[in-house]
């Protein structure tokens, strides 16, 4: 009987920690979309056609080990498509592990309106700094992370939010940081600001001249192989950040290309994992 009863209460506390650790869905805008991609207010969203619900997925860790940190983090997808899996969900054991909550957002494409993903994101990281007491976070301690275009997005809220609104740090995976001609990806440029905008809207969007004193701490890394985003983006990102006395890293791979994500068969993988886990103990 003692037996039966020990079995019972072992499976009843790994059934509480899976509970604990089973991701949240939270609809971003309930009461309504602020703005419109002109195919966002059509219903019902489908994905197959790029037509995402924006929301967030929370995965918190264990109560035991919450830290107070937490990341939202934005998947590339050259502001077209998200790459939900490697550059999203994939992440949640490590952060989680670490103690840290990470929330993936899946942002609407701009189609060519600028504000439409940073909406999103700016709304993400308010949402999460006021779910704060019940998740278990310090609402300053609440990080944006993002890969290739997503990096952009996740460096515009940086570079573009006050100091109430803005992230805490900053995690950037091969990011896009500029909008100029012949350094940016092409194709996110094309879609978050439009094949023919102003030397005002590119300057504006090409986040190492927006940065200040005030900019949040970023890490960043990529291969130096990358013939998708080149990495002068990063490069350009970290000298205005030293410039500004921010607090950031750069890791540069020898090859790896681009949009590698939590893929395990990124050859330096297991060096990326523990140069980020290492940047993130200095917070």
């Amino acid at each position: 009987m003692k037996q039966i009863i020990l079995t019972i209460i072992t499976c009843l506390s790994a059934l509480t920690a899976y509970a604990q650790q089973s991701p949240i869905d939270i609809d971003l805008w309930p009461d309504g979309l602020p703005n419109s991609n002109g195919i966002d207010r059509s219903q019902p969203y489908d994905d197959s056609q790029r037509n995402f619900k924006p929301s967030i997925r929370v995965f918190l860790p264990q109560k035991e080990k919450a830290t107070g940190m937490a990341v939202v983090c934005c998947p590339g997808g050259g502001y077209t498509h998200l790459a939900t899996d490697h550059e999203g969900y994939d992440w949640a054991p490590f952060f989680n592990d670490l103690g840290i909550a990470l929330i993936v957002l899946k942002y609407r494409m701009p189609r060519g309106v600028t504000e439409v993903p940073i909406s999103d994101a700016k709304e993400a990281l308010r949402v999460v700094r006021s779910h704060a007491a019940e998740w278990n976070i310090n609402p300053g301690k609440v990080g944006i992370m993002g890969s290739s275009a997503g990096g952009h997005l996740a460096a515009t809220v940086s570079t573009h939010s006050d100091a109430a609104t803005a992230p805490n740090f900053q995690i950037l995976f091969y990011p896009v940081i500029s909008m100029q001609p012949g350094v940016t990806h092409q194709g996110s440029r094309d879609a978050l600001i439009g094949r023919n905008a102003s030397e005002q809207l590119t300057n504006l969007y090409s986040n190492a001249l927006q940065v200040t004193p005030q900019t949040p701490p970023a890490i960043m890394l990529l291969s130096d192989d990358d013939t998708a985003v080149p990495p002068l983006n990063s490069a350009e990102y970290y000298l205005a950040l030293k410039k500004a006395k921010v607090k950031a890293a750069i890791h540069v791979y020898p090859s790896g290309g681009h949009g590698w994500g939590h893929r395990s068969n990124f050859k330096y993988h297991n060096e990326m994992m523990a140069d980020l886990k290492a940047w993130i103990l200095t917070l």
